[in-house]
Order: C-alpha cells, then sequence, then structure tokens
C-alpha cells in the first residue's frame, strides 16, 4: 500500500499529537489554566522574613496538612471553610499588617485564590503569595 507524501505528512502529524491528547486528557485536573500571579503579588521567602512581626502568613492548604506542620504562627485559612475561618482571620489582622498566603508548593492554585478573595472580599490589601509555597519555606528554614 503506497501514500502520497502529503497523506503520509498528515497521518505522520496525526500520530505525533495522540501522546499530548492523551496527556492532556490524563492530566486534565492537574493542569492551572489561570494566569501567572503577577509579580508584584508575590513575595520570596527571606523578603517574608524580614517583615517580622508585620507579617501575617496564612496557610491555604487542607486541614490535615496544616494539622501535620505549618510556618509557626500562621493561621489556617482555606476554601473548603472560608466561612467559617475568615472571622478567626479578620479577629487577628490589623491594618499595616503585610498579609503572605502559601500552600503546599508553586504549581498550587489554593494560596492564589484565597489571597484573591482576601484582595476583593475582605478588601485587604498588602496580601502576598509565598513564591514556592510551603517546599519554599522548608527549605530555608531546615
Amino acid at each position: 500500500m503506497k501514500f502520497s507524501l502529503p497523506r503520509q505528512a498528515i497521518i505522520l502529524a496525526a500520530l505525533s499529537l495522540l501522546p499530548g491528547v492523551g496527556q492532556a486528557i490524563y492530566f486534565r485536573d492537574k493542569i492551572s489554566w489561570q494566569s501567572p500571579i503577577p509579580p508584584s503579588e508575590m513575595v520570596r521567602v527571606d523578603q517574608a522574613r524580614e517583615w517580622g512581626d508585620s507579617t501575617i502568613w496564612i496557610d491555604a492548604r487542607p486541614d490535615d496538612q496544616f494539622a501535620r506542620d505549618h510556618v509557626p504562627g500562621a493561621i489556617l485559612l482555606n476554601e473548603d471553610r472560608w466561612n467559617e475561618l475568615l472571622p478567626q482571620f479578620l479577629a487577628v489582622w490589623s491594618p499595616g499588617k503585610k498579609i503572605v498566603v502559601y500552600c503546599s508548593a508553586q504549581s498550587c492554585d489554593l494560596a492564589r485564590e484565597v489571597a484573591e478573595r482576601l484582595r476583593k472580599e475582605a478588601q485587604l490589601p498588602d496580601v502576598f503569595v509565598l513564591e514556592g509555597g510551603w517546599e519554599a519555606w522548608l527549605k530555608k528554614n531546615r
């Protein structure tokens, strides 16, 4: 069976797309379709630590991960229990405090979501997402 050159090229192109399509289907829930966090809303571990007592650390991870370990003094505030936990956070917050939100890793969107809600719904200024998340904190502090 002979195929013409254009037909061979089409078949080859279609076959080369199969792994990408398969990967997109398999990993569809692990791909972040949101735009990257603007640099002005990010903070490195070293920067946040320099802010000292003027920083409130927010852990956006699930309850069980927070219970295992977290940044010393961090407050749990996640999407799952937002309405329950927000009043507890607001009782601690005061004007002039910088808020640093983190989740498991850079690829985790939980911190971004909590930070956005703090900015928009609670209308709080100075809300940052920790670059590298919990993993970055561990690397710098253990």
